[in-house]
């Protein structure tokens, strides 16, 4: 994995997971398919650096994160992850795993932190660590055959890991959420739809491709403005009603000193479409 900034997402080449990019939207693939595609401590890392890289990406303004092989991510990888933790435990190797844990949480942090909005495509199995990746994602469309489940309470674990506690309420309610974590059922399509946790069910066979045409229409959007916005959902949900009012007072003051709130006032005079540049 490159140690400087992903500046030219068409020339960054991972080795964890599949990447391109189109019309200014990366496209992630998770690339395990006849394991569902779990993920390990490499592509753990890989997938953080490379949410933290898109900071400096110019010529990247919305990410598609997806699962190849009909299914979204299984979570981590039972024999490559968890049997390694067991271990750590039995040899009382506690920082060991502290480490594990911190880290899987900044994935969550990079994610929530990268500018661009991530639309997470979900097919088949999203479990685990895979339904905090789609949790953490800004937008979600699944599939009637998706199944959604954190899973961690079946592992003798609870269910507040790498933020689900915090994002999971806040998409689907206290209640729906608490029965989830608590439960680690599997939510079906229909389910996760009218709970708020997909934003639509599509087709199978259109899936990626519906979710790069919206990924496309955010694209040609105010790309500096949707970072802000994106910033201040992320920022508020600590703050008072007042306090965000504030907020955003000063977040839209910035966004009217750019070229782009200019030109979007050029083009409704002229009755055109405006040009957005993300200046």
């Amino acid at each position: 994995m490159p140690t400087s900034p992903v500046v030219s997402g068409a020339a960054f080449a991972p080795r964890h997971f599949l990447w391109s990019v189109s019309d200014a939207v990366a496209t992630i693939t998770l690339n395990r398919p006849e394991r569902k595609n779990p993920l390990t401590f490499e592509s753990y890392a890989e997938l953080t650096e490379t949410f933290r890289s898109l900071t400096h990406a110019r010529d990247v303004k919305a990410v598609v994160l997806t699962g190849a092989g009909e299914n979204f991510c299984s979570g981590g990888d039972v024999h490559e992850i968890i049997g390694p933790l067991v271990e750590a435990k039995r040899s009382g190797r506690t920082d060991d795993i502290l480490r594990f844990t911190e880290m899987t949480g900044g994935l969550v942090k990079a994610m929530r932190a990268c500018p661009q909005p991530i639309i997470a495509a979900v097919d088949g199995i999203c479990a685990g660590a895979g339904a905090i990746l789609a949790m953490a994602s800004d937008l979600r469309l699944g599939t009637a055959r998706s199944k959604v489940a954190f899973l961690f309470t079946r592992v003798g674990l609870s269910g507040a890991d790498m933020g689900a506690c915090a994002l999971l309420p806040r998409l689907i309610g206290h209640g729906r959420a608490s029965e989830l974590l608590y439960t680690g059922r599997f939510m079906t399509a229909d389910e996760a739809e009218r709970w708020g946790f997909y934003n639509r069910v599509v087709a199978a066979e259109a899936l990626v491709a519906d979710a790069q045409v919206l990924a496309r229409e955010l694209a040609s959007g105010p790309s500096f403005a949707h970072g802000v916005t994106k910033a201040c959902l992320h920022e508020e949900w600590a703050m008072s009603v007042d306090d965000a009012i504030s907020h955003e007072a000063k977040a839209q003051a910035v966004c009217m000193l750019t070229n782009d709130f200019e030109r979007a006032y050029e083009a409704f005079v002229a009755r055109e479409r405006p040009t957005f540049r993300g200046d």
